[in-house]
């Protein structure tokens, strides 16, 4: 088993979808099986009377009953991507249930994940998405940055988690893909996940018809198109919508660029994309 995490809007759904086109590989949105996890965790932790008949040795084997069990009917030879933002800051439950696991984490600059998120809210203006909380959350470009970076929100948390796992003990199981490189250079930078996950190349990838669709799961919250991928793999460049004030407070966030103190793999941009070995 593998995982994908990391920042939102940063192409997780994309490499999810491409991943996919292998008929080996599972992958798709934010899955189920981590809420599960902490669930589980809660109930077997101390604090909890369950917690007084399961010994340390149960605690592993009722964890990966849960995983087997979700992903049940899966062939041996299958790959399974589960996603979720959470895993950046579960790196050593991950190494502990899977110690072989991969973990990709996609990336992209903060001002333009955030520059993302707000054309989305614009996009839906007959809908209050439930990502800036409530009325005061969502007031203003101002409120709904704001909210969106707090320690505890949808991009603060996974930046949050994403410096644990890049500065963590277990770095040298993840590999950070930056969403431009990944549409610039789509085949390129996924023959090097390919490499990294030491899988065979699949040749029946296609970057000009990508499918993926979770309307559902975007409706519920009140955010169309968060998950909408389009068929060609591409990058646009484009002018932002934030103030330029908000658009330079979160300018220096990209921490993976300075892979100093980091046993993670990094996709690069040099003459070509390649794999930076940051763990020597």
């Amino acid at each position: 088993m593998n995982f994908i995490s990391g920042l939102p809007r940063s192409g997780s759904t994309l490499l999810s979808a491409l991943l996919r086109q292998n008929p080996r590989f599972h992958a798709s949105m934010s899955s189920g099986l981590a809420s599960l996890l902490k669930a589980n965790l809660q109930v077997m932790s101390a604090g909890s009377e369950a917690s007084l008949v399961i010994d340390e040795e149960q605690r592993p084997k009722i964890l990966r009953a849960i995983c087997n069990a979700y992903y049940d009917g899966f062939q041996p030879d299958d790959v399974v991507f589960d996603t979720n933002r959470i895993w950046c800051s579960k790196m050593p439950l991950i190494h502990k249930l899977y110690p072989q696991a991969k973990v990709i984490a996609c990336v992209r600059d903060v001002p333009w994940v955030m520059d993302s998120l707000e054309r989305l809210y614009r996009k839906n203006p007959y809908e209050n998405t439930l990502l800036f909380g409530g009325d005061e959350g969502r007031a203003t470009v101002y409120s709904r940055v704001e909210a969106l970076a707090h320690h505890n929100r949808l991009v603060g948390f996974a930046w949050s988690a994403l410096k644990e796992a890049f500065y963590g003990e277990q770095a040298q199981n993840m590999l950070v893909v930056d969403y431009e490189f990944l549409a610039k250079a789509p085949e390129k930078v996924l023959r090097l996940v390919y490499q990294f996950i030491d899988e065979p190349w699949y040749e029946g990838h296609d970057f000009e018809n990508v499918e993926f669709e979770a309307d559902e799961f975007d409706r519920a919250l009140g955010v169309k198109g968060l998950h909408s991928v389009r068929p060609k793999v591409e990058f646009k460049a484009r002018r932002t919508v934030l103030p330029p004030d908000l658009f330079e407070k979160f300018k220096d966030m990209s921490f993976w660029k300075d892979v100093t103190g980091s046993g993670a793999f990094v996709i690069t941009a040099k003459d070509e994309v390649s794999v930076q070995d940051v763990a020597q």
